[in-house]
């Protein structure tokens, strides 16, 4: 076994929802190459026994420290519960770990995530919330301590594996185009989006995802955030990074060089390929995960997305282009928002709405340090409950 196949030992942030149960189908299926040293979760504590008792690992976190006694009665004797923010840091920086993978929703990830990157830890992100907030100081402080950021996300993976290898540097590449599959509304008229329920933004028809990514997945938010995201992953600007329509969602996303060649990465729909590969990186492991099949694709079909029915893409390149606070703004203002939406107290469009209203009220701060990126959060999902409270 080469160095660089060692067994890689991984403590797993968010180990309950989409991406956490994914991961640990993957760490089963390749047990000679991951080992989960540590799971945490915010608050499904009956999940996340479960998961103890599979796994058998003896460190654990719940975000939810009034949960702890709950969780307690479920765990194996000996099981070592912490909590809160300062549980999640604990296991990011445990010294057995060699990588930190982090798919908690929102903010809760910020701050394990830069103490992984300063104990030396290698990070594989899922959240975007932690590049799209703070993405700045996350790879300022990742290249201080040379450590690396693999990218989770099936977009994000697909452009560094497409750029893996590549030797000419970003003044090579002219696009990083980035595949949206365009939601359930993708042929919606735009006067019918003020009647779209919860219920229908919640089936996507590809992917099989958590509510909040399916939800942004609907208004294309999820695309803004990742465009921001990929901005901070690959070191290229704003204005190179593009998105494309492509409902059948094989191609997880392109690099288009200055010769015009383009590469692409195609795969099933299934995350555990891109956490396969962000796990396992630089290597490339066989093992039960089924390839395509060319002959039985249809077809493969492109178009431009509606950006001015789905103003995400727009509200995101402003963002990114703005820098500073304005990003977390962003990102702050749409959480609210689909909380508010999901409970039936703001229409689809209100989502667009209400981010374009807190982004308008912002004095956008530049270079911030990580405790102005929280101030900003905070800030943002104030005056966005205000916005949704004065629709309601």
């Amino acid at each position: 076994m080469s160095s660089t196949a060692r067994k890689r030992r991984v403590v797993l942030l968010g180990s309950t929802g989409s991406i956490g149960t994914s991961t640990l189908k993957v760490a089963a299926m390749l047990r000679d190459r991951i080992e989960i040293i540590a799971l945490a979760a915010s608050t499904s504590v009956e999940k996340l026994a479960e998961q103890v008792r599979e796994t058998g690992v003896r460190d654990v976190a719940i975000h939810d420290a009034a949960k702890e006694a709950e969780l307690r009665a479920l765990v194996p004797e000996g099981t070592r519960i912490y909590t809160g923010t300062e549980g999640l840091v604990h296991l990011a920086t445990l010294a057995e770990a060699d990588i930190v993978l982090v798919s908690i929703i929102g903010t809760a990830g910020l701050h394990p995530a830069l103490a992984a990157i300063e104990e030396g830890k290698d990070l594989a992100v899922a959240s975007k919330e932690i590049l799209v907030m703070a993405g700045e100081v996350i790879t300022a402080a990742a290249e201080k301590h040379g450590v690396r950021i693999l990218p989770v996300d099936s977009e994000h993976n697909a452009i560094f594996q497409c750029l893996d290898g590549h030797r000419g540097g970003e003044a090579e590449v002219s696009r990083l185009i980035l595949t949206a599959s365009g939601g359930p509304f993708r042929r919606m008229p735009a006067d019918q989006l003020a009647q779209v329920t919860p219920e229908q933004a919640l089936k996507h028809p590809t992917w099989n995802m958590g509510p909040k990514i399916t939800i942004d997945s609907a208004t294309l938010f999820n695309k803004g955030l990742e465009m921001i995201e990929a901005r901070w992953l690959f070191g290229i600007g704003m204005e190179r990074i593009d998105v494309v329509v492509h409902p059948q969602s094989i191609i997880h996303s392109m690099v288009e060089f200055r010769d015009g060649s383009v590469l692409a990465q195609l795969s099933r729909t299934d995350m555990c390929f891109p956490i396969q590969y962000a796990l396992t990186w630089p290597d490339r492991v066989k093992g039960n995960l089924q390839p395509l099949d060319f002959p039985t694709l249809a077809k493969l079909e492109f178009e431009a997305p509606r950006d001015d029915d789905f103003p995400a893409l727009h509200l995101a390149r402003r963002a990114g282009l703005t820098g500073g606070t304005l990003p977390a703004v962003l990102n702050a203002a749409n959480e609210v928002a689909v909380d508010a939406f999901r409970a039936g107290h703001l229409p689809f469009p209100g989502i667009w709405e209400c981010v374009a209203a807190t982004m308008d009220a912002h004095t956008v701060r530049t270079s911030p340090d990580l405790s102005a990126v929280v101030a900003a959060d905070a800030w943002a999902r104030e005056t966005a409950r205000d916005f949704c409270q004065h629709l309601a």
